[in-house]
């Protein structure tokens, strides 16, 4: 084998490995307005775009990450930032900041959550939670998975039967709903304390209503049995305001 073809052939391994060894997160904008992602890694991960960015209706991003990468990707609405990446959302919002750079968002939020295999799994976890309220539908949907990788998603606009004790209002319209946990304050809605088990921490009505309209996705902090997925796909797309399946 003459040396260029070595060259080539090892360009062409490397290449493979790092399609192997990562994924691809394909963040889609399907809301008939600006929405503005926020992303936090997981401890000693790295945050893509810093952990914010702004997304046009229609518009979508690529954003590459490594194998074993974890962390949270959620939606921001109602932001105006000035040149300089300082403002404000009206949901989800991460102090004030464009880029999030290592903080979360306030909730109540919908939140995409994935761990893309660990150490002693090579399988892919990732699920749509509602343990920290609902802003705005959202879905993650594997791409080439294969049999058994399912759709996380909450594609339904749930603050409009958002009941009236969970409503977070702005300028006189509801644009967030918060959980059970977020709005009583309490070991009981929260599962922590006495309740950190799943035999004493069991759904409240409202978690239950959740699951009612959102059956894919997390509606309280033990609820594992049908809403986290097990995959191992090559690329994912999470969209926001998604398309009815």
């Amino acid at each position: 084998m003459s040396r260029t073809s070595t060259l080539l052939y090892c360009l062409l391994a490397f290449c493979s490995i790092i399609l192997i060894d990562g994924a691809q997160l394909i963040v889609v904008n399907n809301c008939g307005e600006s929405v503005w992602p926020g992303i936090l890694g997981g401890s000693g991960q790295q945050t893509p775009k810093n952990g914010g960015f702004h997304l046009g209706s229609g518009d979508e991003v690529v954003l590459d990450v490594q194998e074993k990468w974890s962390g949270r990707i959620w939606g921001r609405q109602g932001c105006n930032f000035d040149n300089d990446g300082n403002g404000h959302c009206l949901t989800g919002d991460c102090f004030g900041k464009l880029q999030c750079a290592g903080l979360g968002g306030v909730p109540p939020a919908t939140v995409v959550e994935m761990t893309l295999g660990s150490s002693s799994s090579p399988l892919h976890f990732y699920d749509v939670s509602l343990v920290d309220g609902f802003n705005l539908p959202v879905s993650m949907k594997p791409i080439g998975g294969g049999i058994g990788c399912g759709i996380a998603s909450c594609e339904v606009d749930l603050n409009v039967c958002c009941p009236s004790a969970l409503e977070v209002k702005r300028n006189g319209k509801v644009v967030g709903c918060k959980s059970a946990c977020l709005a009583m304050q309490s070991a009981k809605y929260c599962c922590t304390g006495s309740y950190s088990d799943p035999k004493t921490c069991k759904p409240t009505l409202f978690a239950n209503l959740f699951k009612a309209i959102c059956p894919k996705a997390y509606s309280y902090a033990y609820d594992d049995t049908s809403s986290l997925n097990r995959c191992r796909a090559p690329r994912y797309v999470i969209t926001f305001c998604p398309p009815p399946q």
